[in-house]
Formats: structure tokens, sequence, C-alpha cells
């Protein structure tokens, strides 16, 4: 989709406007609707980021509490299982990775052999599935390693990139909207495309003049999931035994590297910006030889159903997700080393429980299936999620959309909302319809620099091609200001993935109620429709992520 269609579909939403069409509800679903009940929010939450959890960190008794906690009020709401053997749990086997001390990185030029720095000049990602990586290759330029035909941009056009490693920078250019911008910006985008171009690794560089800045410290590890038969499952940073380093860069030795092939490190990020490609072969190779060691511990997806009424379109699925997962225990602030997560997000996993008692109280079920999905490891880099949707419990054609609940943020009345993702997809008619029937305004993005659309657990599932959205906060307030992103602002520095987000006085569980209705009647809609949802004509995300 071209950017001005996308703008004005924008600008359509923050109307409130677009697609209105009056929603109509049988009774039924109406009663149901009366069934959410603040204080029920209020007790899931009391419960998931209460200190005897420690904060749900994956593969501790922690965790393992709330996966209980959550299975039991399915149970209780007559919720079906629909995980592995017939139970609520997928098992989910999380691998942390580590780089050797000893990793060797060296620049080969002219003859000239220049050996780089570990931890100064350069850092490896681990490699979660092969021990021991040495790699020799010439080096080549793909400036921000996007290929968009969609938008009419591609770094790897007229550059052939087989058998070599790209250096690229992390971003996109300035025109591009802010969902594809985030998706293309995203390491495992940019690992995939180069791996589809023939690359054999990426080098990420920096741009940063400040001589103090430094490559990232991976020593804490990087997660990812493995399957049963040892194969990486799911990660943010590997997506191929073809692509055997992943490495990143400082910026004295980018420029160099770009120096090196006639490129002004100053006029090639002003180009890309711009949406010039600067793509061009390197006049060096690299050779790298590092290796990982492992630990590895077992964590659970929750999964239920509410089977749908139709003969044929029960076999079809609407997901609502939300991660269950937080921090755990880590670096105190203000004494406080428990991060709880009352926000981020047990108040996402009370309303998706809430969301399945209505549909549970529904006497009439919606035609399509409908599963509940609380998913791990998503502070570890959205890993539940993106094995749940690669390898679901339920056949992966058969899922037609997603809405997923992350950090609704329920400090204030919910006066309006925004679709994240909803603007590439049909998706955004049974948004529209709900919201007026709630009378509630939809907004674009507040925040598009937040980048929220990768970030949270609906990615998952746009990366596998399945519709998807996830409802926040949009800007209007009582008082007719319409900045409510400044009290978020305030909100997230004194909150946001801190101990100090608990259960406390900054909930609005009556907004909590609000966005409990809102995700019921998107998914009821989509769940109720003849057809399923579709990506628009000729949309970035439709035309990237096939299922």
């Amino acid at each position: 989709m071209k950017r001005t269609k996308l703008l004005l579909l924008a600008a359509l939403l923050s109307t409130g406007t677009a697609f209105s069409q009056t929603l109509k509800v049988d009774q039924d679903v109406a009663n149901s609707l009366t069934l959410v009940k603040p204080n029920a929010l209020k007790a899931h939450i009391q419960y998931l980021a209460d200190d005897k959890l420690q904060g749900r960190l994956p593969g501790t008794p922690g965790y393992q509490m709330a996966v209980d906690y959550v299975v039991q009020q399915l149970k209780d709401l007559n919720v079906q299982p629909a995980g592995e053997n017939n139970t609520y749990l997928q098992k989910v086997r999380i691998r942390k990775a580590y780089t050797g001390n000893g990793a060797t990185f060296t620049l080969i030029s002219d003859q000239k052999e220049t050996a780089l720095v570990q931890g100064r000049d350069f850092t490896f990602y681990p490699n979660p599935q092969t021990p021991s990586v040495q790699v020799e290759a010439p080096l080549a330029f793909a400036g921000y390693g996007i290929t968009a035909p969609e938008v009419g941009y591609d770094d790897y056009a007229k550059l052939d990139v087989k058998g070599k490693v790209v250096v690229v920078l992390r971003g996109a250019p300035k025109n591009f909207h802010s969902t594809i911008a985030a998706a293309s910006m995203s390491l495992s985008t940019i690992l995939q495309n180069a791996v589809d171009h023939g690359a054999v690794g990426v080098i990420i560089g920096s741009s940063n003049p400040n001589p103090r800045a430094t490559v990232p410290n991976l020593s804490r590890g990087v997660n990812s999931i493995m399957d049963a038969k040892g194969k990486v499952g799911a990660s943010g940073s590997f997506v191929s035994d073809q692509s055997k380093v992943l490495a990143q860069i400082n910026a004295t030795t980018f420029h160099t590297l770009l120096q090196g092939a006639g490129l002004d490190t100053a006029q090639v990020v002003a180009n890309l910006r711009k949406g010039t490609p600067s793509s061009a072969n390197l006049p060096a190779k690299m050779k790298a030889n590092y290796t990982s060691t492992y630990q590895d511990f077992d964590s659970y997806n929750v999964v239920g159903k509410i089977t749908g009424s139709d003969a044929k379109l029960r076999d079809e699925y609407v997901v609502h997700s939300a991660h269950l997962d937080h921090m755990g225990i880590s670096t105190p602030v203000k004494g406080d080393s428990i991060y709880n997560g009352a926000h981020d997000n047990a108040s996402g996993v009370a309303s998706v429980l809430e969301i399945a008692r209505v549909y549970s109280n529904l006497k009439q079920k919606p035609k399509r299936s409908v599963l509940f999905v609380l998913v791990t490891g998503e502070e570890m880099g959205l890993l539940g999620s993106s094995y749940f949707a690669r390898y679901p419990t339920v056949p992966k054609q058969k899922i037609v959309a997603n809405i997923n609940t992350d950090m609704p943020t329920i400090i204030a009345p919910l006066l309006s909302a925004v679709a994240l993702g909803a603007e590439h997809s049909s998706l955004a008619q049974p948004v529209a319809n709900a919201a007026g029937y709630l009378g509630i305004a939809v907004e674009a993005d507040p925040e598009p620099d937040q980048n929220r659309f990768i970030r949270s657990d609906q990615f998952s599932f746009v990366s596998q091609g399945i519709p998807a959205l996830h409802i926040k906060y949009g800007n209007k307030t009582k008082d007719g200001l319409n900045n409510l992103n400044k009290q978020v602002e305030v909100w997230r520095a004194s909150f946001y993935h801190k101990p100090q987000d608990e259960l406390n006085d900054s909930f609005d569980f009556e907004a909590g109620k609000h966005y409990v209705q809102l995700n019921f009647l998107i998914s009821y809609q989509v769940a109720q429709a003849k057809e399923r949802p579709t990506w628009n004509a000729n949309d970035f995300f439709g035309g990237r992520f096939k299922k």
C-alpha cells in the first residue's frame, strides 16, 4: 500500500467515523457484555501481580503459579483445553545462549589483516543451534537491508550478496508508515531478507559519532525456542542455518568499511533517510571464529477454546492473546526488586480471561471457534507467541485473525482507541463497528516512534501471514485537551518495567471493562462473519508474509 493511502486511512480513523456502520447485537450478546465487572479484572491482577509470584519469570515457580491460575480460571469458565495432548498447555523449551569470550573477528583488505577487539569493536550474537562457528566471506553494504516493493524501495536492487556477509544500518526511510518502518527494521526481518538474497551473515553497523558509544553487551544471553528435534523453533536473532554470523560493530569500524568503498558515512545516512539506497560491494572480507554455550529450561503457553456453533466454520479460529510472563526479580528500584508486572501484563491476561467469560456465557456460541492463548517469553523477545504462531495447536491455516492485548495502560477513561495494525487488513471494519457501538473514537497511533506494532505478540501472528491487531489507548481526554499520551509518558517513567508496576491507585478498572468489551466485540464480529479477514490489496504485510 502506498504511503498516501495509509495516511488517508489514518486520517479517516482519527475521526472515529471510518467505515461507520451501526453494529447490532442480539440480546444474548448484550446481556453477556454486562457481565464484565471491574472488580473481576482487579481480582485477576491482584493475584497475578502478587509478590508471591515473584515477577512471573519463565522457568520459575512464580511463572508456574501464574500458569496454574490461568488454567483453573479457564476450567471454571468451561473453556475447553486446546493445548497439547488434550491439556491446556503447550510446552516451550527456551534456550539462553551465550557467546564465548574468545571470539575473533578479522577484517582483510588489500592483503592487510585488522583484528577487531571483542566487546569494543564488535560483539557476536550467540548461535543457538551450532556451538562452534567459523566463517570467511566477502562483505557488502546493503543500506537498511530492506526489500519493500510495496512501497517502492529495495536496498538489494543491483546488489549480489550470494555467499557474502551484508553490513546494514537499522532504520527505515523517513517516508515509511510507522508500522512498515517498525517491521522493516525488525532484526528478524533484516536477517530473513538477507538469507532470502543468499547472504551468509549480517553485521549491524552504527553511525553514532559519539566516541563513548559501545556495542551491545550480550553477556546475559540471547533467547530462542528449541523444537523437539533440537532445532531453533523461534528466535529473534536466528532464522536459518545459512546465516553463520550475526554481529554488531561500532561506528569507527563501520565508518572504516564504508570509507574503503569510497562512501561518506554522513552522506550515506542522509541518502537512506531520504529513501535513496546507497548499497555497494565492500573491498574487504571478514574471517570470524566464535563459540556458543547454552542453558535450556521449559516454560508453557496456555491455550483454551470455545467451540464455534457452525458445522463448517467451527474449524476456523479467532485468537485472543496476551503474555503471561514478566521480568522476575532484578535490579532494585527504591528498595523493591520484584517486577510484579501489574499493568504489564497482568492487566492483559485479566482482559483475556474476562473476554473468555463473555464467550462462555453466550447461549449461542459464534460460528467460528475462539482460542484464548496466554503466552510465555514476551519479555524475552516474543518467544512464546512466535512459537505458537509458527507451531499452533490447531492447523495454522485455520487461524483467521489475532486480537492481542498487551499492557492496555488502563490509567484513564477509554474515550478513544488505537487499533495497531488494523489499517492493513479488513479488521479495520469490525474495529470501527465495535468502537462505534461503545461510543469510543478510533484514532491513529499518537506515539508512532514507540514502534509498538512490532514490540508485542500480534507481530508474531502477522509474521505468519495472519491478520492481527493490538488495541491501545488513544489521545482523547475528558478535559478536551486530548493529550493522554502525555499522561502515559509520566506513568511510563515511573512504572514501566520497574518494580513499581504493581497493583496501586494508577488503575482505572472501568476503562479495563471497556477494553474487554471492545476486544470482545471485534473478535465476535470476526467469528460470526461469513468471510475470514483479508489483507488489503497490495499491502506491505499481506504481500510480505504468506501462510
